[in-house]
This record gives C-alpha cells, sequence and structure tokens, in this order.
C-alpha cells in the first residue's frame, strides 16, 4: 500500500514543503538530521542534476544536494 503522503524526491522545482519525518536507520539517518531535515524545515527544491540525480534542495539557508533514494527517505508534510 502506498503511503498518503509524499517524499522529499516528489518535490518540483521552486515548491516548497515542510519536513514530517525522516525514515532510514543507523549513521544514513542521523546524517540526514544533522543537515537540517528535522520535523518542520522548510525545504525547497531548487534544481536535478542532468540525469535526475542528485537532487538540490534549500533548507535552512543553505543548498543541500541528495541522491533520489536518500530524499525517498524524507516524508513530508500533506
Amino acid at each position: 500500500m502506498l503511503s498518503p503522503h509524499r517524499t522529499l524526491d516528489q518535490l518540483r522545482p521552486g515548491e516548497t514543503a515542510l519536513v514530517r519525518c525522516v525514515g532510514g536507520s543507523g549513521p544514513l539517518r542521523r546524517r540526514l538530521l544533522d543537515m537540517g531535515l528535522v520535523r518542520g524545515a522548510a525545504v525547497t527544491m531548487i534544481k536535478t542534476a542532468p540525469l535526475g540525480d542528485p537532487i538540490q534542495y534549500r533548507v535552512r539557508g543553505y543548498h543541500l544536494a541528495l541522491r533520489r533514494a536518500e530524499a525517498q527517505l524524507v516524508t513530508l508534510e500533506a
């Protein structure tokens, strides 16, 4: 069954959303949280690389590039 919530990789250029939760486990989850992807943080999608991976976002005043698989771990507010 598909989740009713969108994930970070589904944002379109210029679109902004709030982080609902960060999935994953271990060092990867800790890394995402340390980069500012915490509950309630506003994230704006900037652009994708020519082949679609990585994706560039603006979060807490800086630019962050994530692989699509990493971005799928971040659930957004509806």
